[in-house]
Order: structure tokens, then sequence, then C-alpha cells
């Protein structure tokens, strides 16, 4: 638990992190590339937080929808995060390496 518990935290943290730089990042392919990476740290947070609740929280019914709900969630948000950061990649780099020659 305590190693999930570690994960949830450094994702959550990495969030925080990729959603600062994007608010501070002028270049607009950057900011969409920096979203998708933020996209998939809350999608891993939330997978984690729902296998966390999964597995060592009080098995009640509510808990067992509630941690599907965010399991399921979080895996897609994840997918499309990912998809996302793939499509933005060589734009980004196009566009750092143009602003890299002025």
């Amino acid at each position: 638990m305590s190693v999930l518990v570690f994960f949830i935290v450094i994702l959550f943290a990495f969030y925080l992190f990729y959603k600062t730089k994007y608010f501070r990042t002028s270049r607009p392919v950057e900011k969409k590339w920096l979203s998708a990476k933020s996209n998939i740290a809350l999608g891993l947070f939330v997978f984690l937080f729902g296998i966390n609740h999964l597995f060592f929280i009080s098995q009640t019914t509510v808990t067992l929808i509630v941690s599907i709900i965010f399991i399921v969630y979080g895996g897609i948000f994840t997918w499309v995060g990912f998809k996302k950061y793939k499509h933005y990649l060589p734009y980004a780099e196009e566009e750092a390496a143009s602003y890299n020659a002025k």
C-alpha cells in the first residue's frame, strides 16, 4: 500500500509540474504537448488512486463502484494523453528548433 501511495504522490507532483510549465510557456504546440504530459500524469494518478481504494480501503458496494469508475476513467485519460503526446512530439521538437534558431 505504501508503494502505491508513494506513486500517487509522485504522479500528482508531476501533474502540478507539467501544468505549471503549461501556463508559463508561450509556444502554442509546446502548450498542447505539455497538456498531454499532464493528462498522462493525471490519468495515472486517478488510475492508481482507484487501484488503491479497490484493494486497501473497506469493501463496500459504493467503494467498489467508485474504484472501478476511477480505474476506467484514469485508464482512458492516460491512453488519450499518450496518443496526444505521440502526436504533438514531432511538432514540439520542430517548434523548439525554430525558436532556438532565431
